[in-house]
C-alpha cells in the first residue's frame, strides 16, 4: 500500500465540515490500515499562506502546521477555501504540473478556476455558488446538480457533506473498495452517494412542498414508487387536470412530474439494492417502478455512470 502526502489548504471563513470531513475519512483510512504496516495509508498536513491560524465557520480557529510557501508538492492537494487568496492561486500556478490530484471543495472551486485549473473541464459547485462561478468565471463548465466530479487529475465537489463523498472515492480509488466501505461504517454513512447523485434529494424536495394536496401526492409517490405514476394518474388522486397539476407540481417542486417520478424510482432502487442484497435485479427493478433490469441498468448508468450491479457491489454491507 502506498504511503501519498495529502495537504489541506486553510483559509479563513472555509466551512469547518468541509475541512474536517474529508480530513476525518483519511485518518480513518489511516487507522484501519495500520495493521502491519510501517506507514500509514496517508500523511496528512495542512497549511495556509504564511503558515497563519484560520478561523473557519463557527468561529473555529485552526492552527496550520506549515507555511503554504515551504510546501513541497504533495501528492493530493485539498483546497476547502472559501475566498480566493492570490497566495494560494500563485502556489497551485507554480507546482500544478507537480501534483498528482488537486481536490476542490466547496468554494475551493474558485480558487482552482483563478489559478486555470478548471478550463475545458467538467466543474461541480455547490448549487449556491453555480450563479457566481457562472459570472466570475463564464469558461468554466459549471454544474450544480452533481454531489461531486472528477476529470482527469482534477476533482470538484459541491461541499459541506459532498467534501466525505468524494474523500470515499478517493480512498478507494487509492486502495480498493473494502478499505474505503469500511471507512464509511465507522463514519456512520448511511449510503455512500455516488458521484452524479442530485445535491437535492427527491424527499428534500419534498419537505419543501406547502401545498397540503400536492405533499400527499409527492409523499405517495415515495411510498409507492411501483405504481402507476402517470401524470394523469396522479392529476386524478389531486383532483386536477393533468394540465394543472403538471403545472403546480413544477411550482412546487422544481422538477416536472416525470423527472420527479424518475428521481424517486431511481433512489428508491439505489436503497433496495443495498439493503435487499438477496432480490434479484430484475426483482428491484420490477418493485421500484422500472419496466425491466435493462431499464433499470441504462438509468443507472444515466445517473451514476455505473451498472446496479457495480453500484450494489460499493455499497454492500458486511456480514455480521
Amino acid at each position: 500500500m502506498t504511503n501519498r502526502n495529502l495537504l489541506f489548504v486553510l483559509s479563513d471563513d472555509m466551512e469547518t465540515l468541509d475541512i474536517t470531513g474529508p480530513m476525518t475519512v483519511f485518518e480513518w483510512a489511516n487507522r484501519l490500515s495500520e495493521s502491519g504496516r510501517a506507514r500509514p495509508a496517508y500523511r496528512l498536513r495542512t497549511a495556509s499562506p504564511g503558515g497563519r491560524s484560520v478561523t473557519a465557520s463557527g468561529g473555529l480557529v485552526v492552527v496550520a502546521q506549515a507555511a503554504l510557501a515551504e510546501e513541497p508538492p504533495p501528492d493530493t492537494v485539498v483546497i476547502p477555501c472559501a475566498s480566493i487568496d492570490p497566495d494560494v492561486v500563485d502556489w497551485l500556478k507554480d507546482h500544478a504540473s507537480e501534483i498528482r490530484r488537486v481536490v476542490a471543495v466547496y468554494g475551493g472551486v474558485f480558487t482552482l478556476a483563478a489559478a486555470g485549473l478548471l478550463d475545458g473541464r467538467r466543474t461541480v459547485t455547490h448549487w449556491r455558488l453555480a450563479p457566481a462561478m457562472t459570472t466570475c468565471f463564464p469558461s468554466v463548465r459549471g454544474d450544480s446538480e452533481p454531489v461531486y466530479a472528477g476529470d482527469g487529475r482534477v476533482w470538484t465537489s459541491a461541499g459541506m457533506t459532498s467534501g466525505i463523498d468524494v474523500a470515499l472515492d478517493l480512498v478507494e480509488a487509492d486502495h480498493g473498495p473494502d478499505l474505503a466501505l469500511e471507512v464509511a461504517r465507522q463514519l456512520v454513512v448511511f449510503l455512500r452517494r455516488t458521484h452524479n447523485q442530485g445535491q437535492i434529494s427527491t424527499q428534500l424536495r419534498l419537505a419543501a412542498a406547502g401545498r397540503g394536496g400536492l405533499r400527499r401526492i409527492l409523499e405517495w409517490i415515495v411510498d409507492h414508487p411501483g405504481a402507476e405514476l402517470t401524470v394523469e394518474t396522479l392529476a386524478s388522486r389531486a383532483a386536477l387536470s393533468p394540465r394543472q397539476f403538471t403545472r403546480a407540481f413544477t411550482a412546487e417542486t422544481g422538477l416536472s412530474p416525470g423527472r420527479y417520478v424518475a428521481q424517486v424510482r431511481l433512489q428508491a432502487a439505489c436503497r433496495r439494492l443495498v439493503e435487499c442484497p438477496q432480490d434479484s435485479l430484475e426483482t428491484v427493478a420490477r418493485s421500484t417502478g422500472f419496466s425491466s433490469a435493462e431499464v433499470m441498468r441504462r438509468a443507472f448508468r444515466r445517473a451514476h455512470g455505473i451498472t446496479p450491479s457495480a453500484y450494489r457491489k460499493s455499497n454492500r454491507r458486511p456480514a455480521g
